[in-house]
C-alpha cells in the first residue's frame, strides 16, 4: 500500500476517470500498469489527514484535457493541480507572490546573506552564468546593488546561439567580473542526450544537471559557499512554490526531481557504459551533485535570487537591454511579438524540446509564454487560448540536427515519446509543419555534409 500512496500524491501522470457517477478507479502512472484503487480509495476516504491533501481530477469523458480556467496550462503540466474554481497551483502561486509576500523582509534577508559572505573568501560568490537573461539580469542586479565580487561560471551545453554568446561577453566587459567556461566531452554529451531521451524522452539531462551541480562542486574547489541562481522556479513550476520557499536549493529529493530527472550521474555511467563502448566514471564528474553532507560541513548555500526580489522577467528584461544593450533573438516557432523578453533563446535546441513537450504532453513554449502574461495580467485567458492553438505543434528545424547528434530516424524518435505520452493527452505524429529557419540557422553545428 505505501507504493500505491507514493503514486497517488506524486500528482504527476495520474487520471482517475468517472462513468456514470461510478469511480472507474484505474490509475494511469508512466511506466507502469493500470493499478485497480477500489480498496485504497474507500480507506484513503476515511484517514482524514491523507485525504484533506488528495486532490484528483474527476472527468466524465477520460478523452478531454482539463485546463486552467486562467492560465489555459493542461492537467498534464509538470508539478499542476487545481483548486475548486479550477484554476492551477501555479496561478495560485503568482497570486500568493503579489499579494502575500513582505518583499521588504525577504530584501532585508538578501541583505543580511550576502554582508555575511562579503569578503571573507577569495569571491563573494558564484554566479551561474549563460548570457541570457535571467542569469544576466541577476549578475547585473548582485554587482550593480551590492559591489559584490562574484565568480561568474558558465557550464557550456554545446548549443549557444551567436546572440547570446555576444550578449554574454559584452555584459562581462561592461560589468567587470572574474569568469570560468566549462565545456564537457561532446562524445559523451551525446551519448547522454541520447539515453535521457529514451528513458525520459528529456535529453536536456547533461545541461540542466550541469549547470547545477559543476558550480556547486566549483564552490567547493574554490571555498565559495553562497551560490546565486537568478529565477526561481515558482515562476513556472511548483518543484518551489512561493508560500513554502525555503531559499535554500540544497533539496537533494527536489533537485533530482527538477534537474536530473531522478537518474543520478552514477545512474547514467551504469546507463552508458558498455563493453563496446566503455565510458570512464570520471567523465560523469561533472554532472556529479555533492552529497548533503560535503555541503553541510562546508556549509555551502545555494539560493535563488528571485525568492527575495519580487521577479519579473519582462521588466528584468527590459532593464538589461538599458543598462547592459542586451539583444533579444528569436525563438523557434515562437512569434517575435510574443517573445519580445527573449524567452529561451540562448540555445539553439530549444525548439526540439519544446515540441518534444507538445507531443508529450499537449502544450508548448507558447502556452508557458502566455500563461506567464495571462498570471501578471498582460493578457486576458481568451486570447491566450485562441493564441495557444495557432502556434502549437509546429516542428522544428532543430529536429534535424538532434536527430543527427543522436542517431535515430523521425520515425524511431516518434516511437519513444509514443511510449511516455501523458495521459489523457494524445500525440499528434502527422502533418506537423516546420517552423521557418531562423537568421543563424546555418551556423548551428553539424556532423554530417549538409544536404543542398
Amino acid at each position: 500500500m505505501n507504493y500505491e500512496v507514493t503514486l497517488v500524491f506524486s500528482n504527476l501522470y495520474h487520471n482517475i476517470f468517472i462513468e456514470d457517477c461510478k469511480i472507474k478507479c484505474l490509475i494511469y502512472v508512466r511506466g507502469c500498469n493500470k493499478i485497480d484503487l477500489s480498496d485504497f480509495l474507500n480507506r484513503l476516504t476515511k484517514a482524514d489527514n491523507l485525504f484533506e491533501n488528495f486532490k484528483v481530477n474527476f472527468m466524465k469523458n477520460k478523452d478531454k484535457v482539463n485546463r486552467c480556467n486562467k492560465c489555459n496550462l493542461p492537467e498534464t503540466y509538470e508539478t499542476i493541480e487545481f483548486d475548486q474554481e479550477n484554476v492551477c497551483n501555479i496561478c495560485n502561486g503568482a497570486k500568493y507572490k503579489q499579494t502575500k509576500i513582505d518583499w521588504n523582509e525577504r530584501k532585508k534577508l538578501l541583505d543580511q546573506l550576502i554582508e555575511k559572505h562579503r569578503g571573507k573568501y577569495s569571491y563573494d560568490c558564484i554566479v551561474p552564468f549563460s548570457g541570457g537573461k535571467d542569469s544576466t539580469f541577476q549578475l547585473y542586479y548582485l554587482m550593480k546593488n551590492y559591489s559584490i565580487k562574484p565568480l561568474v561560471v558558465r557550464f557550456n551545453h554545446g548549443f549557444f546561439r551567436e546572440t547570446v554568446l555576444k550578449n554574454g561577453i559584452r555584459t562581462l566587459k561592461k560589468l567587470g567580473a572574474d569568469f570560468i567556461e566549462f565545456t564537457p566531452n561532446w562524445k559523451i554529451v551525446k551519448r547522454l542526450m541520447l539515453e535521457s531521451f529514451k528513458r525520459k524522452t528529456e535529453f536536456c539531462w547533461h545541461c540542466h544537471t550541469g549547470i547545477h551541480s559543476y558550480p556547486i562542486r566549483l564552490a567547493l574547489m574554490y571555498k565559495i559557499p553562497l551560490i546565486f541562481y537568478g529565477e526561481p522556479q515558482s515562476e513556472f513550476h511548483n518543484y518551489y512554490d512561493y508560500a513554502n520557499d525555503k531559499i535554500d536549493y540544497r533539496d537533494s529529493k527536489k533537485f533530482n526531481m527538477l534537474f536530473t530527472l531522478g537518474i543520478t550521474a552514477e545512474d547514467m555511467h551504469g546507463m552508458i557504459n558498455t563493453k563496446e563502448n566503455p565510458v570512464d566514471k570520471r567523465d560523469l564528474i561533472p554532472y556529479t551533485f555533492p552529497n548533503l553532507k560535503e555541503l553541510g560541513e562546508f556549509k555551502c548555500k545555494s539560493v535563488a535570487l528571485g525568492s527575495f526580489i519580487p521577479w519579473n522577467h519582462v521588466n528584468n528584461t527590459e532593464i538589461i537591454k538599458k543598462e547592459l544593450g542586451w539583444e533579444v533573438d528569436e525563438l523557434e516557432h515562437v512569434p517575435k511579438e510574443l517573445n519580445q523578453h527573449g524567452e529561451k533563446t540562448e540555445c539553439f535546441m530549444q525548439g526540439t524540446r519544446d515540441y518534444i513537450k507538445w507531443l508529450k504532453r499537449g502544450y508548448s513554449r507558447v502556452s508557458q509564454i502566455n500563461a506567464f502574461k495571462v498570471r501578471n495580467g498582460k493578457m486576458k485567458p481568451e486570447i491566450a487560448k485562441e493564441l495557444d492553438e495557432k502556434y502549437e505543434g509546429i516542428k522544428p528545424q532543430s529536429l534535424e540536427i538532434f536527430l543527427e547528434y543522436v542517431g535515430l530516424t523521425e520515425k524511431e524518435f516518434n516511437e519513444i515519446i509514443d511510449t511516455m505520452v501523458v495521459p489523457p493527452h494524445k500525440a499528434n505524429f502527422k502533418n506537423n509543419k516546420f517552423s521557418k529557419k531562423l537568421w543563424d540557422y546555418d551556423q548551428w553545428y553539424r556532423e554530417d555534409n549538409r544536404k543542398k
